[in-house]
């Protein structure tokens, strides 16, 4: 007897789906233990810009794959649009070798395209970076800095949003959903003109930084533990206005796994970014 094909379905997010997403993710990733049913409430329903859009595949009442992204609004070329940020990814070991992820992905854009988001961004590291851009269609758009340095960031004024390629567009209400991430917390200290964001740091990380300019958004400060002098900064900063003079660049052979912006634009008047005008930070994906 043929066994019976596998069913492609779109992802939920009542409690029963998310202790079964949270199991998935417990057998690929056993050393990992932030997919907790809290976190994956936060992450795909508490979002004030959207629910997780995604796909699972499922052999009867079996989750073998489950891929989802999450909905987001950024700047891309002048215009403040919804977009989607590509997140997690899981295949059952006993699935694994049979293209499950990306005919859920390809799935998930054409549900995002026809949901009116104008296009999904992602940061991937050097092993799956060659995937999204040969099977999905991405285009690398620039590998992120990552630096260590002291104090605030010493970037020139930048141009404003509506300048700029790529930014997000963070609301008062998603800042302060993205600061209360229950796996990992992030605190805001206002400032200079600047709200400035921090990671608590776990295990060996160094807390991670951001900046963001005070007039983008009015939310109440959240202090958290003492801001620790030296800090690490992944993201990107505008050619024209980067400086990073108080910020050494860590050598290519000392990061775990080096990051690339991705990007996949829906709509033809975006063919793709331009990588010398690109605002992000830790904010804007998973990394911490």
């Amino acid at each position: 007897m043929n066994k019976p094909e596998l069913v492609f379905a779109p992802v939920r997010t009542d409690a029963a789906a998310l202790a079964l997403y949270g199991a998935l993710f417990k057998a690929c990733f056993p050393m990992t233990d932030k997919f907790t049913p809290r976190y994956l409430e936060w992450l795909y329903v508490d979002n004030p810009d959207g629910k997780a859009v995604g796909y699972d595949a499922w052999d009867g009442e079996r989750l073998a794959a489950h891929y989802v992204c999450i909905p987001a609004r950024a700047w891309v070329e002048g215009r403040d649009v919804p977009v989607l940020l590509s997140l997690n990814t899981a295949t059952h070991p006993d699935y694994q070798g049979k293209g499950l992820f990306t005919k859920l992905a390809s799935m998930t854009f054409e549900a995002g395209a026809s949901q009116g988001f104008d296009g999904v961004y992602g940061v991937a590291n050097a092993n799956s970076t060659p995937g999204f851009v040969r099977k999905l269609g991405f285009q690398l758009v620039r590998p992120l800095e990552a630096r260590i340095g002291v104090g605030g960031l010493r970037h020139g004024r930048k141009a404003p949003a509506a300048g700029l390629s790529f930014e997000r567009s963070w609301s008062a209400a998603a800042l302060q959903w993205r600061c209360a991430n229950p796996h990992n917390p992030v605190f805001m200290r206002p400032g200079a003109g600047k709200l400035r964001f921090h990671a608590a740091a776990s295990g060996n990380k160094l807390p991670a930084y951001a900046e963001l300019d005070a007039a983008d958004a009015v939310l109440p400060a959240r202090p958290g533990p003492l801001l620790s002098p030296l800090r690490l900064f992944i993201g990107l900063a505008p050619d024209a206005s980067s400086n990073y003079w108080n910020y050494a660049s860590i050598p290519m052979s000392l990061r775990p796994s080096p990051l690339n912006l991705i990007y996949r634009s829906f709509v033809p008047r975006v063919a793709a970014l331009d990588p010398s005008r690109i605002a992000f930070s830790f904010l804007d994906f998973d990394a911490y």
